[in-house]
């Protein structure tokens, strides 16, 4: 029996971290996406476990300020994505000067410097992969994708989708039906 199932990648995160964090009896609170301040003081020990604990989850500490500030740029951007509300018409460079705090310039430089890219092609990159979230629960049209990701038109989000993946969001979808229809006639 194979079963689809459609999943809030935010939601996983803060249960698994709440899991880890309460084992090893840490006092915690969740100060935002991809942020946690431990109230109490752990010992070296015990962050090392948490780390190593986190780590096989793909989850990990980051400690350079450089990285936490990329690590928060990042997160800001896939909370900005992956929000259940279609994305704002505001600027993004706006919404990420002031989540971050720090002018856009500077968090966009500081970006490319350590990631060797831009801000503006990981924002596509995520907007795709939630595009291909989107497609696969067959819940929305490709319309209504374009439009939840605050894409122009439909033309746009189908070329900045088709350069990413080499295919069309219609001919996605296509495969995915396709797939599915086979593992269901098995």
């Amino acid at each position: 029996m194979k079963l689809y199932l459609k999943f809030d990648i935010n939601t996983i995160c803060k249960k698994v971290l709440q899991e880890q964090l309460e084992t090893l009896n840490l006092n915690y609170s969740v100060l935002g996406f991809g942020e946690v301040e431990i109230n109490n003081d752990p010992s070296a020990e015990t962050i090392k476990k948490l780390n190593q604990n986190l780590n096989d989850y793909g989850i990990s500490v980051v400690e350079s300020h450089k990285s936490v500030l990329v690590q928060k740029i990042k997160d800001a951007i896939v909370e900005m994505v992956y929000s259940e509300e279609k994305l704002s018409n505001s600027k993004t460079s706006a919404y990420l000067a002031d989540k971050i705090g720090q002018s856009y310039g500077y968090i966009s430089n500081l970006f490319s410097d350590v990631t060797y890219t831009s801000i503006a092609n990981f924002i596509i990159l995520q907007k795709i992969e939630r595009a291909k979230q989107l497609i696969l629960t067959n819940e929305l049209t490709i319309t209504e994708i374009a439009w939840k990701l605050n894409y122009s038109s439909v033309a746009h989000f189908s070329n900045q989708f088709k350069s990413a993946t080499g295919l069309t969001p219609s001919a996605f979808q296509r495969i995915i039906d396709k797939r599915k229809s086979a593992l269901q006639n098995k």
